[in-house]
């Protein structure tokens, strides 16, 4: 993956005729209808997913974007496909990062929800973001058992992934989640054979992100729209500190993650310089 470049004009021009700034989640997201992951990205037999460099990204940089599709935070991915995805690969590019590679990740409920883990493929070029992005079934499940499956990013991240920029140049890459409540505790083994396959042993969240914090910078991205998301808010800043970046509004999510990026990188790559400050970006 990743063998093609993000082209701002050309997807432009493709969102406008898609429709994608008028149309409804419904009809952009049609897993919704069909009340089903696509099958593409259904974790189970999922040996990795790799970012690799190639000949037009000679420095992929890995960012996997782990999207809560639970009921009170589905609306992000229909944001994203709106304007929110040019504007994070383009803030990237534009920032001194030109060989981004992201890869969607849909985070549900291993304990209530049908699909609570769904995999794209790490990618750079815009029809194929697109393609991934829309594929993803926003299930609007969970439930009241007080918190969603973000665990489930750390765990694929440090079991199912491959990338060149840790294996050749023993750089981590960048895993984000976003949502508004808290991380589940416990990703009993079951719960892993039914979602990918094959699974033995039984993990705690702690165990989960200290694994996927070898090869990840690992943040979590508050949405602080209710009173609930508050509380959850603690307990990220409790469990992640100063990499829990709490916001208002969801609009800044693309703002919060360019700088991330583009701070941890693009001083690391030939030509680019120094990395900026992190001045647009909003923490509480």
């Amino acid at each position: 993956m990743g063998s093609t470049k993000y082209d701002l004009d050309a997807r432009h021009a493709k969102a406008l005729k898609a429709g994608y700034g008028s149309k409804s989640a419904s009809e952009i997201f049609t897993q919704n209808a069909k009340r089903m992951a696509h099958e593409s990205m259904n974790p189970k037999g999922i040996s990795f997913r790799e970012s690799r460099d190639s000949e037009v990204n000679p420095n992929s940089v890995p960012i996997i974007l782990g999207l809560d599709v639970t009921g009170s935070m589905g609306h992000i991915p229909h944001e994203l496909i709106k304007e929110g995805l040019p504007k994070l690969m383009g803030g990237i590019i534009q920032g001194g990062v030109p060989d981004p590679a992201l890869l969607f990740l849909g985070i549900g409920d291993h304990e209530c929800d049908s699909y609570p883990l769904q995999v794209g493929q790490f990618e750079s070029g815009d029809d194929e973001l697109d393609m991934w992005l829309t594929r993803t079934y926003i299930e609007s499940g969970g439930g009241g058992n007080g918190g969603e499956s973000y665990l489930l990013a750390w765990y694929f991240a440090a079991f199912h992934t491959r990338t060149d920029a840790f294996e050749k140049r023993n750089q981590k890459g960048l895993l984000f989640t976003i949502g508004d409540e808290p991380c589940l505790n416990v990703l009993p083994a079951s719960a892993v054979r039914e979602i990918m396959g094959t699974g033995q042993q039984t993990y705690t969240h702690t165990e989960l992100l200290k694994e996927a914090q070898k090869r990840y910078e690992v943040y979590h991205i508050s949405v602080l729209h209710s009173g609930q998301a508050l509380t959850a808010d603690r307990g990220w800043k409790e469990l992640l500190g100063q990499n829990c970046l709490s916001i208002t509004d969801h609009t800044d999510i693309p703002d919060v993650i360019k700088n991330i990026v583009c701070n941890k990188f693009k001083s690391s790559i030939p030509g680019t310089g120094v990395a900026g400050g992190l001045d647009n970006m909003q923490m509480f």
